[in-house]
């Protein structure tokens, strides 16, 4: 029986991951920022659900993240699926900071606390939720964009760390296209978008075959493919915007 930790848990892609963990019979550890949520998961399976409220902000998450790896009785898989982003052609600094806090520095606070508790205890995969958005710097969502370009290369750092060190610890870098989840609904007209419960399920079968990197799904992957064939001279000259 695996034991995998996500923090993320509440909704969208890790709330689904989460309920395909339980069906195929994993112990969940379930971390996220709403109480309320995280106990109706835990209601849905008793037996396998172990929860820890947290926000990856707050510098206590990491202790947050220790107390539930111990009552979950250890850990092999840990998914970062906690992110935020929104359109924000205004630049409106609130919000570019407020991505940054969340997809950077959250990002690097509990990945970092995962790595450590890995290479501590002969090594596990860390998986991560970042997104195609990382491919290119996208004028209508700057912060998102650069950040999950950090998320990009800072787990690509990690895997060389591992490899040096000989933690022993795999990478999944999980890359979705646009996906129907409330971190889209609100700004709306998004084009290809894909059903939450696929794009769960390619995700899990990721994390269960330790792809290294992966980006969901073909169309995305060949959308992926041409834009990093464009010059920096043309790219910065295209308005990129939801239809």
């Amino acid at each position: 029986m695996k034991r995998i930790v996500i923090v993320g848990a509440t909704s969208g892609m890790g709330l689904e991951v989460a309920r395909l963990a339980i069906g195929a019979g994993w112990r969940v550890g379930a971390a996220g920022r709403r109480a309320d949520r995280l106990e109706a998961l835990r209601a849905e399976a008793p037996g396998q659900v172990e929860t820890e409220p947290l926000d990856v902000t707050d510098p206590t998450a990491t202790e947050h993240l220790g107390r539930l790896i111990e009552r979950l009785g250890g850990m092999d898989i840990y998914l970062h699926s906690s992110g935020i982003g929104s359109r924000n052609e205004a630049l409106d600094p609130t919000i570019e900071l407020a991505t940054a806090r969340t997809n950077g520095e959250g990002f690097i606070r509990m990945v970092t606390a995962a790595y450590a508790w890995f290479r501590a205890h002969g090594g596990g995969q860390i998986a991560v939720i970042s997104s195609i958005a990382g491919t290119k710097g996208l004028g209508a969502a700057p912060a998102y964009s650069a950040t999950k370009r950090l998320q990009n290369t800072y787990i690509d750092a990690l895997a060389q760390l591992s490899h040096m060190q000989r933690a022993g610890i795999r990478f999944t870098d999980i890359r979705p296209g646009f996906v129907a989840t409330p971190l889209l609904a609100a700004d709306g007209g998004y084009p290809m978008l894909m059903p939450a419960d696929r794009v769960a399920r390619r995700i899990f079968r990721a994390i269960v075959r330790r792809r290294r990197r992966v980006v969901i799904d073909g169309r995305f992957a060949l959308l992926v493919f041409f834009w990093r064939l464009i010059p920096a001279w043309l790219w910065e000259r295209l308005a990129i915007r939801k239809k």
